[in-house]
């Protein structure tokens, strides 16, 4: 409190201008709630480096008033582009989110059916139902594998001219704006609006320079329609590839933080279930590693797609998303950027409490043969951990195709959704 009074001493005439703007920051979450945005809590993280450029801990993000208020005025700005863009007919993309297929809102329903639920609109929900179905749930000690579950039920938001609103914030139109520097639909959106203002069209929603030429809308924005088309297609992938790598190098890391606490064990919680085994969140890194169905205690377990649980045959242990795990750390494979877990307990906790709202590497390195490491007293069968040299042969590649690929979805299915609806409103407008 000392420093912020220090620096509100020291820059006094910022003072009101940001009291205003705090102000505004609540009319703005008061118009949020009013037209039913939908507003996931989830967790965001920071990897936080040492001296040496390994990961010395993974925590949560925090986000106070002033991220929200940065992020309110980011969206105005977005909107208030999708309007003028709307307004004049202009060739450029709009950030597009659909709503929920039909074949997800019934995986989403049976789920839902399974705990007494349900959400409201028929076969055409709305944001509004799906923000009261989470102001419902709200209290429950379930409350986490719900959200999740009615957070994969929604589309990926994507890039196109075509405007068809925003489903996650309630907008029926919204653009990218923001970050020309790094996005090329907002730079695309800059030309665009260039376009008019530098054009002879005579408007009263543009304030040009005195004496600024005037020049053809097409020096600035010499696109069709169909080419806007290829150009939302094209950064639409892109967008996704971008991610793909981020993951793919975050998820590197985090097998080298790992890689030295073989053996160890840790609790976790399911964060989700296949046919072929549970991947565990671990609580103190939010690291991810792979139980395989063949490490799970001696049974048959049946997969229950729409309970998003196994339940064992001869037994009836049952595994579910959101249970709590306690697990040890089996093996790290640095070249496929995989953990597994094995048990360390044989029985899941129950469904822990929902978490507060937030919102939101060291290890032995390679060299050419690759050092070999064997977990202590594992609680699974025994398998090496390994950092081998990138060339393999195809032999090698095929052999673990099924369990990386498994792997690459499981993280690809959660970033999607995730993507397409939480980081619009939160780190990434």
């Amino acid at each position: 409190m000392k420093r912020a009074r220090r620096y509100a001493k020291k820059h006094s005439e910022l003072v009101k201008p940001l009291k205003n703007l705090e102000e505004l920051y609540y009319l703005l979450r008061e118009a949020r709630a009013e037209r039913g945005a939908i507003d996931f809590d989830t967790t965001e993280t920071a990897i936080i480096f040492n001296d040496e450029r390994k990961i010395e801990k993974i925590v949560p993000r925090s986000r106070n008033n002033a991220h929200k208020l940065i992020e309110e005025c980011m969206l105005a700005a977005n909107v208030a582009t999708a309007r003028f863009l709307d307004k004049h007919d202009l060739p450029a993309l709009y950030r597009i989110h659909e709503r929920p297929t039909p074949e997800r809102l019934d995986k989403l329903r049976l789920f839902l059916n399974e705990l007494g639920l349900a959400v409201g609109g028929g076969d055409m929900p709305t944001p509004q139902d799906y923000q009261a179905l989470r102001e419902t749930i709200a209290d429950r000690p379930d409350f986490d594998i719900i959200q999740t579950v009615m957070l994969r039920s929604m589309n990926q938001a994507v890039y196109s001219p075509q405007n068809e609103g925003h489903f996650g914030l309630a907008y029926q139109a919204y653009a990218h704006f923001t970050s020309p520097i790094r996005r090329y639909p907002d730079l695309l959106v800059h030309r665009a609006i260039r376009s008019v203002i530098r054009g002879p069209r005579q408007t009263n929603t543009v304030l040009r320079v005195e004496g600024a030429p005037v020049e053809p809308p097409s020096k600035w924005c010499p696109y069709t329609f169909e080419q806007m088309l290829e150009l939302g297609e094209h950064c639409s992938m892109t967008e996704r590839r971008a991610d793909e790598a981020t993951r793919d190098v975050e998820s590197w890391l985090k097998c080298e933080f790992m890689s030295d606490k073989l053996g160890e064990t840790f609790d976790g919680t399911i964060a989700s279930v296949t046919q072929f085994g549970l991947f565990v969140r671990l609580d103190e890194f939010f690291v991810e590693g792979l139980v395989h169905v063949t490490s799970l205690p001696s049974d048959y377990y049946h997969y229950e797609a729409e309970k998003h649980r196994l339940k064992g045959e001869r037994t009836g242990t049952t595994y579910r998303l959101g249970d709590g795990l306690t697990v040890q750390v089996a093996r790290v494979d640095m070249d496929d950027r995989k953990i597994d877990f094995g048990l360390g307990d044989e029985k899941p906790r129950p469904r822990r409490q929902p978490r507060k709202s937030r919102g939101g590497e060291e290890g032995a390195k390679a060299n050419a043969g690759g050092p070999r490491l064997l977990a202590p007293k594992l609680l699974m069968p025994k398998v090496l951990v390994t950092s081998r040299p990138r060339v393999r042969s195809p032999l090698r590649v095929a052999a673990h195709a099924a369990h990386g690929t498994a792997h690459a979805n499981h993280h690809r299915i959660r970033a999607e959704h995730e993507v397409g609806v939480v980081s619009e409103g939160s780190q990434d407008p």
